[in-house]
């Protein structure tokens, strides 16, 4: 892409010579250089992260030795602590290493430098009908490979990088150390973290959940709802600069400095750095008594960030937010011209409702494409629950105050400290019960509702035309917007009419035996025998989990076209064949690594086919 790059130069440089006469009519010249010359860059840089997140190392016996720094907080697992590395050159990838978990191996940092010896490979897949593109997943965040070091195999080696990300990360780690001195419940700590500083790896499965069946899911990434709710603290705090002249600009500027200062805290993740990018312009318009928030304002921060890492574009989180924005700039004074309250609390709830409404209008069409489900009561959780999200932001930022040595020693000041915390508490703990009530709501969440991206399309298209000919009535834009939700009924209706029949399936699954039936993208589970045969209509499907059956004899082998070989690690298939005569061997996801691989070599020998879910996905066949 060079070569068009120095084309939209040299273009953009051509126009600076063009006569006054002939300026205006060949205007176009400088936008079309910068055209060329800006979609050149933006391919550069694609380019540039997809190299870098594709893998380029084979899986194999050997392994080798890297340099890597530690750039973001190490996550505690299980039995193991996981840190995202950038590796040294000649490498200069990311990758995603899992250290045995030893006291040595948590006392890690971000910015630690360690040498390590690794057997690095992609990331990969369950392979079930169900999965999570897990590495497309990966891949779109940078990361290349993954990899697992033992206690004996790494090192420090003393050195630390101070490098923008690594100090941000280092900061985070101590404001999140300084959270569990207010002694809160674990989830509680986990939810202010998410909050305050969009660490969300504390947040257990079941609370997640409970956020996403609510509807107020959002509140638990820091975006531009809390980074909105900051940018209100900061003003308030420089308010006393006023609104005009030069004290307004050294406020506008303070505001931004603040600002940045808080996104360097918080980690400086990508959506915090969206919002930031709006702000900071809003700030920019407000010098010069322009209108901060508009659709340009919008646009110039999504440009910016894909200019800088285009590959952001298909980011889930990139999409929901910048759809939001767009749905509240596109919607909410529409929908608040509907009604004007004179009471400043009825006001306050009717503007609040508004910017929700008009934000799941704009992300709608996502959640269906992603995940398939809609929350019914979202409108009503998010008129309780932001509310409080906004009053336990302001409750910290005191609370963060107080904690400076200055007002250590000071009853008075320890006794508003307990009192905040306090209220903090009380108020999550409220949060908690309305968000698990919710939940518990008969028909709280739609799901099996996905759609594919060309029917998201479609109804992002009709929910746009639709309002606007409601709020126009141009009955151009109601036929168009008719037509788009005709050709997206008609798909799905096509889709419904396609739809594979019910399987059954061995699912790969690393902690236990899952062996079920897949309909319409759900698990329907059925009684499965440990040992004996599994319901077919046609096939003969025996599940083998029990050594001891071995030691039984027969004539006659019995004849079947799948078997199952599960929750066993001293399988013989000596012993297997001398009973069984399969067409199949299906090797379950809790046998040990290395019975998989001797019963594969062994079946390959004398020719029977084997299927190990682990390596090859999950085995379905058709009821």
């Amino acid at each position: 892409m060079l070569i068009p790059a120095i084309i939209g130069l040299a273009m953009m440089l051509l126009s600076f010579f063009i006569i006054k006469k002939k300026q205006y009519s060949l205007r176009w010249v400088f936008g079309g250089g910068l055209f060329i010359f800006l979609i050149s860059l933006t391919h550069f840089q694609y380019d540039k992260q997809a190299v870098n997140s594709t893998h380029e190392y084979t899986i194999n016996d050997t392994a080798n030795y890297y340099i890597g720094t530690i750039i973001d907080i190490p996550e505690l697992k299980p039995r193991s602590v996981a840190c995202n590395v950038k590796l040294s050159a000649p490498n200069n990838k990311k990758v995603i290493l899992y250290f045995e978990q030893t006291n040595k191996s948590l006392q890690l940092q971000p910015g630690d430098e360690v040498v390590f010896y690794s057997n690095l490979g992609p990331f990969k897949n369950f392979g079930n009908p169900d999965d999570f593109d897990y590495a497309n997943f990966m891949k779109i965040r940078g990361f290349s490979s993954t990899g697992y070091v033992a206690a004996n195999d790494w090192q420090s080696t003393g050195n630390q990088s101070n490098t923008i990300t690594c100090v941000s990360q280092r900061i985070r780690a101590k404001a999140l150390i300084f959270y569990k001195s207010f002694e809160l419940t674990d989830d509680a700590y986990a939810f202010i973290s998410a909050l305050t500083l969009g660490y969300k790896n504390d947040l257990t499965d079941d609370l997640q959940e409970a956020f996403r069946v609510s509807g107020t899911a959002h509140v638990l990434a820091v975006s531009g709802l809390h980074v909105g709710i900051i940018y209100i603290v900061i003003s308030t705090i420089f308010s006393f600069l006023g609104n005009r002249g030069k004290p307004y600009l050294l406020r506008q500027c303070l505001i931004i400095i603040v600002l940045w200062g808080y996104v360097f805290i918080a980690g400086m993740s990508a959506s915090v750095v969206r919002a930031a990018i709006m702000l900071t312009i809003n700030c920019i318009g407000n010098i010069y008594n322009r209108k901060g928030f508009t659709l340009n304002t919008l646009c110039a921060a999504a440009f910016l960030i894909l200019i800088y890492s285009p590959i952001t574009l298909f980011d889930i989180s990139f999409q929901m937010s910048f759809g939001a924005v767009y749905a509240i700039l596109f919607f909410q004074p529409k929908l608040q011209k509907m009604y004007n309250p004179s009471n400043k609390i009825v006001k306050y709830l009717w503007n609040l409702s508004t910017v929700s409404l008009s934000a799941q209008l704009g992300v709608f069409p996502l959640v269906l494409h992603y995940f398939g489900t809609f929350p019914i009561y979202f409108f009503i959780t998010n008129i309780l629950v932001v509310p409080l999200v906004s009053i336990i932001i302001y409750t910290v930022t005191p609370l963060i105050i107080l904690s400076f040595p200055i007002f250590i020693n000071s009853i008075f000041f320890e006794f508003i400290r307990t009192t905040f915390q306090w209220i903090i508490k009380t108020l999550v703990d409220i949060t908690f019960q309305i968000v698990y009530f919710t939940e518990t709501l008969p028909f709280s969440q739609l799901t099996d509702l996905n759609i594919s991206a060309f029917q998201t399309i479609l109804l992002i298209g009709f929910i746009m035309l639709f309002t606007y000919w409601l709020f126009n009535k141009h009955s151009r834009s109601l036929i168009l917007s008719l037509t788009l939700i005709w050709v997206f009924l008609l798909i799905k209706s096509y889709n419904y009419s396609q739809l594979k029949q019910p399987e059954l399936v061995v699912f790969n699954n690393r902690y236990q035996s899952e062996i079920a039936l897949f309909y319409r993208n759900k698990r329907h589970f059925i009684e499965i025998p440990e040992n004996g045969l599994v319901p077919h209509r046609e096939k003969s499907i025996y599940r083998l989990s029990d050594i001891s059956l071995l030691s039984n004899t027969s004539e006659d082998r019995i004849k079947l076209d799948i078997l199952i070989l599960s929750d066993h690690s001293h399988f013989s298939l000596e012993k297997i064949l001398a009973i069984f005569n399969p067409s199949i061997i299906i090797l379950d996801s809790t046998l040990p690594s290395y019975l998989s691989k001797k019963v594969t070599d062994q079946c390959k020998l004398i020719g029977i086919e084997v299927h190990d879910v682990t390596k090859d996905g999950a085995f379905s066949v058709e009821i």
